[in-house]
């Protein structure tokens, strides 16, 4: 299919953080609960709102907060079994609603078979090359050896994926997903990490299984033409136009979004993401939700209103749409857990917090 065919570019996003959204304790105590199954009841709640696209964050088993996977094949104990799962995908489809999976594929977590088999084997490991490992060092965990953390944090053990076998690992688990729970898309976990030629093979293989499937990339700065184009990323998240879209409010000048919009989809030549289809949102889970941030939550309204009004594909992050309150910075806050009907009230932990705990 060709690069300007794709469903994704005509959809609306709803996120879901599912270890939050769940109410699932922040440690993997290993205790199966079937709490994925939530998500069925909230299906008819998204279609309503116009979303028909579900962007889950991380669902496979992991250590602790969901990007320190464990294992790409198996669904996270604290969210119930691969065949909850299947249910949850299998409802959302039944109501014209697309499923994509958060893919982490840059770094694992330190309870990974595969690396620690290495912590315990050393040099005997038929996997030490799955990592980027020093047997001359040590790690912050004293493991007698040293090994390269995503971006300095080493619960999330980065894996080299220029070895065939990590590959033919990642790729394994992708036909999985797409063959059992029948998933629409992937979106990559710090797609700005990843190696380019890890991105493009990919491309080629999830083409080959499903034309139409949908590859976002979680991109912060930088020209994204070098990862959204037809070899390999269909689209990237807008974290340029999120920062104008709140700040702009704030300020009460719209001068900061309309500059950032102008210079990326204007009419000039040098406009850098004319024709692109970017991921835009107000908030998710790595930031502040937007109705902690605005300086006037009647704001809010017309935050929402721009988004849907500007270049690129909308995503929702569950609960904002009731202007839930979430700050990064805090250790608790209020999330949308409970049904729609509920109205959004307060009911668990933060999940923005979730990855800035692992540090």
């Amino acid at each position: 299919m060709s690069n300007n065919q794709n469903w994704g570019y005509e959809a609306v996003f709803y996120q879901i953080y599912p270890l939050g959204f769940c109410g699932a304790p922040f440690e993997n105590d290993g205790v199966p609960e079937h709490r994925i199954l939530k998500v069925i009841d909230w299906a008819e709640h998204i279609a309503s709102l116009g979303c028909n696209a579900v962007y889950f964050s991380p669902v496979f088993e992991s250590d602790s907060h969901g990007y320190n996977t464990r294992d790409f094949k198996k669904i996270d104990t604290r969210l119930g079994t691969n065949e909850d799962f299947k249910l949850v995908c299998d409802a959302l489809h039944e109501k014209g609603i697309r499923v994509v999976l958060d893919g982490v594929f840059n770094h694992v977590g330190r309870g990974f078979p595969q690396f620690r088999d290495v912590c315990e084997k050393k040099w005997d490991s038929p996997f030490k090359d799955w990592f980027h490992i020093s047997f001359d060092g040590n790690s912050n965990y004293n493991d007698g050896l040293w090994y390269e953390g995503w971006e300095g944090h080493y619960d999330l053990v980065k894996l080299n994926l220029r070895n065939p076998a990590v590959v033919e690992h990642l790729f394994d688990a992708v036909r999985y997903w797409i063959e059992y729970f029948g998933i629409d898309g992937i979106r990559l976990d710090v797609a700005y990490s990843l190696d380019m030629d890890f991105l493009k093979a990919l491309r080629r293989f999830t083409d080959q299984l499903k034309p139409d499937f949908f590859l976002i990339g979680e991109l912060l700065h930088g020209d994204y033409s070098r990862w959204v184009n037809p070899e390999m990323l269909h689209s990237a998240t807008n974290y340029e136009c999120y920062k104008g879209l709140y700040s702009s409010f704030n300020s009460m000048n719209m001068f900061e979004i309309c500059h950032s919009l102008k210079n990326r989809f204007g009419p000039e030549q040098w406009c850098q993401y004319r024709g692109m289809h970017l991921l835009c949102f107000a908030d998710n889970h790595d930031v502040t939700r937007i109705a902690s941030i605005l300086n006037n939550p009647l704001h809010l309204p017309l935050v929402y209103t721009l988004l849907f009004g500007m270049p690129g594909i909308p995503c929702v992050y569950y609960g904002s749409e009731w202007g839930v309150q979430a700050k990064k910075r805090t250790g608790r806050s209020c999330i949308a857990a409970l049904l729609p009907e509920a109205g959004g009230k307060c009911a668990d932990r933060s999940d923005s917090e979730a990855r800035a705990r692992a540090s």
